[in-house]
This record gives C-alpha cells, sequence and structure tokens, in this order.
C-alpha cells in the first residue's frame, strides 16, 4: 500500500520485533501472529492436473454465501484457529482470544495489523480483564507482509476454492478441514516464518 511507512517497517523487522521476541523468551511465552480472512461460495483458486488443452472443471453452485476464518501461529509451529458466520466484531474476537487461551500454560503474544477491532475498547478492556494472559501488540500500519499468518490463507484458500461447494454447511466443513489440516502440518507453519519476504528467522 503507498500508505505504508517503510522505515516504520523496517524499525519493526530489526529492532521492535527482536525485542519483543526476547522480552518474551525471558517471560517464558509464546508469540503468535493473528489474522482474519473470508472465503466465499463463488472463490475459485488451485491448479491441478488434465489433459493438454482440456480446462479443468469444477462444478458450483449458484448462490451466495461464506464465512470468516480467524487464524494464529507460533514459530513453533503451533496454530489455532476459529469458523465462523459472522462478521468479524469485538465480540467474535473476544471470543477467539478466550479459544486461544484455553489450556494454554503459558502467557500469549498476540501480534495482531490495525483493524479497527484490533484496536477497539472493548477487545483493550478484554485484555485487560485476562490480568497478563495476553499482550496485544500490532503490526505497522499497511504492512501485511510481515504478517506470517498471512501465509495461512494463501495455503488453505486454494484447497477449498479447488473443491465442490455446494452449501454454507459444506463450505464450513471444507473450512475447517483445511485448517484442520494445516494444525496438523507444524513443518509447514514454520516455514512460513522462513518465507524470503519475511525475517524473522533472523530475530
Amino acid at each position: 500500500a503507498y500508505q505504508q511507512d517503510p522505515d516504520a517497517v523496517n524499525q519493526w523487522m530489526h529492532d521492535a520485533f527482536p525485542k519483543i521476541a526476547m522480552q518474551a523468551k525471558a517471560e517464558k511465552a509464546e508469540v503468535y501472529f493473528a489474522d482474519e480472512a473470508g472465503i466465499r461460495s463463488d472463490y475459485h483458486a488451485g491448479t491441478t492436473w488434465a489433459p493438454r488443452g482440456q480446462t479443468p472443471k469444477v462444478p458450483a453452485t449458484g448462490a451466495r454465501f461464506g464465512l470468516n476464518m480467524i487464524s494464529a501461529i507460533s514459530r513453533k509451529g503451533s496454530m489455532r484457529f476459529m469458523v465462523t458466520e459472522k462478521t468479524v466484531t469485538a465480540d467474535v474476537f473476544c471470543e477467539f482470544i478466550n479459544r486461544l487461551i484455553h489450556n494454554h500454560p503459558q502467557r500469549i503474544y498476540l501480534i495482531v495489523d490495525g483493524h479497527p477491532v484490533h484496536r477497539s475498547v472493548k477487545v483493550r478492556k478484554h485484555v485487560d480483564a485476562l490480568k497478563g494472559k495476553v499482550r496485544l501488540i500490532r503490526f505497522p500500519s499497511y504492512s501485511p507482509e510481515t504478517n506470517p499468518d498471512e501465509l495461512v490463507w494463501n495455503t488453505v484458500k486454494p484447497k477449498i476454492g479447488r473443491t465442490f461447494i455446494a452449501g454454507p454447511d459444506m463450505l464450513k466443513s471444507k473450512a475447517v478441514g483445511a485448517l484442520r489440516w494445516l494444525q496438523k502440518s507444524p513443518d509447514i507453519i514454520r516455514a512460513f516464518f522462513r518465507h524470503p519476504e519475511l525475517a524473522y528467522t533472523l530475530c
């Protein structure tokens, strides 16, 4: 985005985040990167094999429906996610935070973008009420390429988009299945942090 401040991004990657990582290590906390994404019934993506000259076709429904997904990943290869038909509001994001910390023994540093929901008073008060269980940290503005969790959607959406979707329940089932597959693939999640555009392996 033209609104991005390159100096702020550089400072984040080479100064701010290394300090956050060191502090988290000192506190024995775990750092998660989170993001939200939507998927629609008319979304189609992915590649496959086909005889030369024959374009692969996937049957699709004419109805339009969608859902939202929230995920959080760590450099250790851990992943938590939530799928909802609701709009991602402050209440929904607070619910995701509750799920993220459920049965999690360590303090969590949760790094998110500047979405208004993440900056809302309700989310701030909810985090405060958790009494230090979660620390919410924001990326520099307009810098999605610094968030390795964006690669979750690059991986999951094509798996969903190249399959037949008959209705909302099937879309949700496919989304949950794709996210669970990734959740059980920690090596792939760890590889997101070694993406050429990211420098988190240097921290």
